[in-house]
């Protein structure tokens, strides 16, 4: 064989292919062909299950979360957490390798635990899997057993434990798990025979809006009652910068989660990120166990706050009814730039509940609605929510579908705007439309998480990052002779 003939000649695509091609993918062929694919997933908008399980461990107080898994793995959650917040993600790992995959990883969860129990001195570690322990069948109830046996972590050390299988599920079903797993283990024997205590217990759910938890708290602040957020990250992930690193600042405080079954009542604000929770607090709770819409816009904000009065035996505070008053007016103000235009919207579904609930307020069009990993019972509830609103006429709704699914749509049915996290950005740039940063993970642009969505604040915040940016495009867009002073 010639030295010539052994050489694989590079094959350029002609211009002339590329260009066809480029412009095929935007007809309506494309989208048949694209919606009929089914073994493959491009860009899908959600994250995997040790990621929510590892934000749920920073949202208490003196905790460490704590990888079975790969050291890569740890450092995919750690870096996307950096890159959100801004901030440092405090996380040990096992670190498994080959002779871990080949031979189980038992040996490298009891080094890992008493190596991070003696470094870094938690009052609480919380355990969740990745892959590669799933997939070989690690039995991580009877690893945490024998290293309590065999002396690795004191045996009376709170280590609760989640398995969380990456390839399965997505970041709310991992935060859904670890959450229950914390909350089981730390109200052990503390549940009381008498009355309850007084306190509201509220789960915000998958929120990585720091801003938003802050809202929560001074919400329940106004009504003056006792209560505990479960997982408070605000803190853990947005602290001060004053020249001292603190591993574990902020949290929910473990004394005040262990009375989680003796509150008066716990309310969710996230269903679908907490399902297996709820049913656990229903079973074992002494208190009202609900869940409400996340408080975005208007209406959800009123059943919020209404619910709370309704369980405190307290009228809603009336600085939280000059709140609304000011942010019903806003929104009259600028209903107008709003009205009409249609959105696309993905992410997680109790974020696209409550965002399609405010757009449907301003008298907005959210078009096309999108839930890459999610049930029939969302679908439905959506598809009910739109139905409530003459703007919700035409709308459509599509589970289990990846962000290259939503660039046929805006392909073949445009849009005006798109609200979603970070990874719209590429749709934005080729569909030539807005992308409004809400959801996570947010990693180019800073500060977002710091302004809250929830609640009357947040209503307004929605309301003129919308308008505004529409404004902007309008005086960046228009001839000389429309553009005015006054818009």
């Amino acid at each position: 064989m010639s030295a010539e003939s052994a050489v694989r000649r590079i094959e350029r695509t002609p211009p002339a292919e590329i260009e066809r091609v480029r412009k095929w993918i935007f007809t309506e062929e494309y989208r048949e062909k694209n919606f009929a694919r089914q073994a493959l997933v491009v860009n899908p908008a959600h994250a995997c299950q040790p990621l929510g399980a590892e934000m749920v461990a920073h949202g208490f107080k003196d905790t460490l979360p704590f990888v079975h898994g790969s050291q890569g793995c740890a450092s995919y959650f750690r870096s996307t957490f950096n890159r959100h917040f801004r901030e440092p993600a405090p996380t040990v790992a096992d670190a498994m390798t080959e002779d871990g995959a080949v031979f189980g990883g038992q040996n490298n969860l009891f080094e890992g635990l008493e190596n991070a129990y003696s470094l870094y001195k938690p009052k609480m570690m919380a355990v969740f899997t990745t892959c590669m322990p799933e997939v070989i069948g690690d039995d991580l109830t009877a690893f945490i057993k024998n290293a309590r046996l065999q002396g690795h972590i004191p045996a009376d050390f709170p280590l609760p434990y989640a398995n969380t299988p990456s390839f399965n599920g997505s970041h709310i079903n991992g935060y859904d798990a670890m959450l229950k797993s914390i909350l089981e283990t730390l109200s052990a024997g503390h549940q009381s025979q008498g009355g309850d205590n007084g306190r509201i217990n509220l789960i915000p759910g998958f929120d990585a809006n720091t801003a938003n938890y802050r809202e929560y708290k001074r919400m329940l602040k106004a009504f003056d009652v006792p209560f505990t957020l479960l997982a408070d990250i605000s803190d853990a992930f947005d602290s001060v910068n004053d020249g001292t690193y603190r591993p574990y600042p902020g949290g929910t405080p473990l004394e005040e989660a262990a009375e989680v079954l003796n509150g008066k009542a716990t309310l969710a604000l996230q269903k679908y990120s907490t399902v297996n929770t709820l049913k656990w607090l229903s079973e074992a709770a002494q208190g009202t166990v609900e869940s409400l819409a996340m408080p975005i816009g208007i209406r959800n904000t009123d059943a919020f706050l209404l619910k709370l009065s309704e369980l405190t035996g307290k009228p809603v505070p009336e600085e939280l009814k000059a709140e609304r008053g000011r942010a019903v007016d806003a929104l009259t103000d600028g209903h107008q730039y709003l009205h009409g235009r249609k959105f696309a919207l993905y992410g997680d579904p109790d974020y696209l509940l409550g965002l399609v609930g405010f757009l449907l307020e301003l008298g907005a069009r959210p078009w096309h609605v999108l839930c890459s990993r999610t049930t029939r019972k969302f679908e439905k509830e959506m598809k009910a929510l739109l139905e409530t609103s003459e703007f919700g006429r035409g709308c459509t709704v599509y589970i289990n579908r990846d962000l290259w699914h939503l660039h046929s749509l805006l392909a073949t049915d445009p849009v005006d705007g798109i609200i979603g996290d970070t990874h719209g950005k590429y749709l934005a740039r080729d569909h030539s439309i807005p992308l409004f940063r809400v959801g996570f993970p947010i990693i180019d642009r800073i500060n977002l998480h710091r302004l809250p969505l929830i609640g009357y604040t947040g209503t307004l915040n929605l309301l003129t990052q919308l308008a505004n940016r529409f404004l902007d495009i309008q005086d960046e867009t228009c001839e000389d002779q429309w553009f005015e002073m006054m818009r």
